[in-house]
């Protein structure tokens, strides 16, 4: 089975996006805009789920015998959806030093 075209872009958009939601949420918690932050978070975290649920679907086909044909496309798309999981879990990292800091700097 040869994954369609238009799932291999849906997994790029919403992961496309949803890793610039989160380097957003990290530059308004560098400006101390923790509302801001939180809702690109959201987004981010809402978007990530869209491309992985579509992920998830082609590796739940391929477990069921479904051969799935690899192409530089959906490489490409399995690549920015890892790239988005790391800038999640870095992007919490960042709000939380940067919170830190803030409280720091009003102590």
């Amino acid at each position: 089975m040869k994954p369609s075209e238009l799932e291999i872009l849906e997994i790029i958009s919403h992961a496309g996006q949803a890793k610039n939601y989160y380097l957003e949420a990290i530059q308004e918690a560098k400006s101390g805009n923790y509302d801001a932050c939180n809702d690109f978070i959201r987004k981010g975290n809402e978007l990530y789920a869209k491309g992985h649920r579509v992920h998830q679907l082609l590796i739940s086909q391929e477990a069921g015998g479904d051969e799935v044909k690899i192409s530089l496309l959906l490489s490409h798309a399995q690549d920015l959806l890892a790239s988005a999981d790391s800038f999640k879990i870095l992007c919490d990292e960042f709000i939380d030093l940067y919170r830190r800091l803030n409280e720091i700097s009003k102590g």
